[in-house]
């Protein structure tokens, strides 16, 4: 096991070199001149090439590449266009609001996804299973910016409970945590409640059962357990997603995490803020994978990793 993470961690090495390669050029070919948008629109030609040549944008575009990874392996992800802020300086501002979020939605949406998806596959056909089902299909059908603004109206506007916006306390996550784990509550309840079901006609089930074992020991011990990879599958890539920040969520609710400065940098041609984020969000989903094959081999016995 330690073998195969530390190749998988090695093997990360080229794969952030190639998305650093991508994400650079990515950047660059979003239509506009971030050196007319730091000078102004009043700015004159030469003021602009001015700054162009200050920030480095006259050069050709692997001279700018060589310089933007030398300073990044140096830990400097470079100066935000937009504020002159260090990137990093905002990273911190913006990264702990979002982990906070991530994990108040992903962690009710994963316990009540689980929950529904057993009690619908336990009780089959009939009324928990016809309620989850409707709850998992409600979840997914429903905009989050749709959702987002109805929670609003009646929590905030009408009932005065919740905030309409910032991250100030853990009161002000409530609400964006439920528009932002509903849909992926959803997900889990269906996927849970398919592969359990299948999983329930599985020979070592029915021997368990002829053996005299409970139920109560059966589903969560035997059958839900191996249930659990394509559940913990797209737990994984959703959790990477959702660190790489909700910006339909964080729009609605005025919330100040790495999605909407993500949205507000694109605006401005924000180029190192752009690159910084989409090069986190990547090395992210690459961890978040990682997890999620360390923890195949925890949930079945059956999986080995020799290299």
């Amino acid at each position: 096991m330690l073998q195969y993470i530390f190749k998988r961690i090695l093997e990360m090495i080229p794969i952030l070199f190639v998305v650093s390669i991508l994400v650079f050029l990515f950047t660059h070919l979003i239509p506009g001149d971030p050196a007319r948008l730091v000078a102004g629109k009043d700015a004159s030609i030469a003021e602009v090439a001015a700054i162009r040549t200050e920030l480095g944008l006259d050069k050709p575009i692997w001279e700018q590449y060589g310089t933007y990874m030398s300073d990044l392996f140096q830990g400097d992800l470079g100066t935000s266009l937009q504020t002159g802020l260090p990137v990093m300086d905002m990273f911190v501002d913006r990264f702990m609001p979002s982990i906070y979020l991530t994990l108040f939605s992903m962690g009710w949406a994963l316990v009540l996804g689980l929950i529904i998806g057993t009690l619908s596959a336990v009780f089959k056909n009939k009324w928990p299973d016809y309620l989850g089902m409707v709850t998992a299909v409600s979840g997914i059908s429903l905009p989050g910016f749709w959702l987002g603004l109805i929670l609003i109206q009646i929590f905030s506007v009408q009932l005065g409970w919740f905030p309409t916006g910032g991250a100030d306390g853990w009161i002000s996550y409530v609400l964006p945590s439920i528009t932002l784990g509903a849909g992926i509550m959803s997900m889990l309840a269906r996927f849970t409640r398919s592969s359990l079901l299948e999983t329930l006609k599985a020979d070592f089930i029915r021997t368990g059962r002829a053996k005299g074992l409970k139920e109560s020991v059966v589903i969560p011990k035997h059958a839900l357990r191996n249930s659990l990879i394509p559940v913990v599958t797209i737990a994984g890539l959703q959790f990477g997603f959702l660190l790489g920040g909700s910006v339909v969520v964080e729009t609605v609710f005025s919330f100040p995490g790495m999605g909407r400065l993500l949205i507000d940098s694109i605006a401005f041609r924000d180029y190192p803020v752009i690159q910084a984020e989409l090069l986190l969000f990547s090395f992210e989903f690459i961890i978040v994978n990682l997890i999620v094959d360390i923890l195949y081999s925890y949930l079945n016995p059956k999986i080995r990793y020799t290299s």
